[in-house]
């Protein structure tokens, strides 16, 4: 992970900044650019390991470039910045192919993580030895990473799916967003749990129709349970 290379797209200066003396320190190499049309420019020219891509740009805007990005099938990890806390900006973000976002103002020790934990994901390897979990009429196979209601397969990306795998692993348990964040993201800074809720409430979406549902138990966290027969 030392010495990858991180592609910082933001227009604002003291960001560029920051993330750069924050990220070099922890060893990585870094580019910089300032508008949406150089983030593809650099990123088809470079190929980082990781984007760091804020949402409010010259040019194009974040999401135009994660879409053209994944539209061109390029696996690279995407987090986006936004300067709203709103949801909508990140199931947007997300929909389009994001790892993961921040919200600004962000903590750099916290962007830090961030990056760490998105790119420990993306080297993670299956578990051949991990025999499949049933739940309900929910399949969870953890050595192909796929996930399946009755005949359903369903459309997971990776944190989705590393989500409800941790969920299940867990099941009947109420875990809390810093022992999810911790479990299922590989972070050891907390600092916005809300990426677990809107993380959370995607993945509800997907799992419409199955037996298997995830309960909020308000103020502690989250459970996954199943309607038996």
């Amino acid at each position: 992970m030392p010495g990858e290379l991180v592609l910082l797209v933001d227009d604002e200066p003291s960001i560029l900044q920051l993330a750069r003396m924050y990220l070099e320190r922890e060893g990585f190499s870094i580019e910089a650019v300032d508008d949406g049309p150089s983030a593809l420019e650099t990123a088809a020219r470079l190929h980082p390991a990781l984007i760091v891509l804020d949402v409010m740009l010259p040019g194009l805007d974040g999401f135009e470039v994660c879409r053209r990005l994944r539209k061109q099938n390029d696996p690279v990890a995407i987090l986006m910045l936004t300067a709203r806390d709103e949801d909508i900006d990140k199931i947007i973000g997300l929909e389009l192919g994001a790892d993961d976002y921040l919200t600004k103002p962000f903590n750099p020790r916290e962007l830090v993580a961030r990056v760490k934990a998105i790119l420990r994901r993306s080297e993670r390897t299956p578990r051949p030895d991990s025999a499949p979990m049933r739940l309900g009429d929910l399949t969870i196979d953890p050595a192909s990473r796929e996930a399946r209601s009755s005949t359903r397969v369903l459309n997971l990306r990776t944190q989705e799916f590393d989500l409800l795998l941790t969920l299940a692993e867990n099941r009947g348990r109420v875990l809390s967003r810093e022992q999810l964040l911790q479990q299922a993201w590989g972070f050891d800074f907390y600092g916005q749990t809300r990426t677990v809720d809107v993380h959370i409430a995607q993945l509800r979406k997907k799992l419409e129709g199955s037996a298997a549902r995830i309960e909020t138990v308000t103020g502690v966290g989250y459970k996954l349970v199943a309607d038996q027969g």
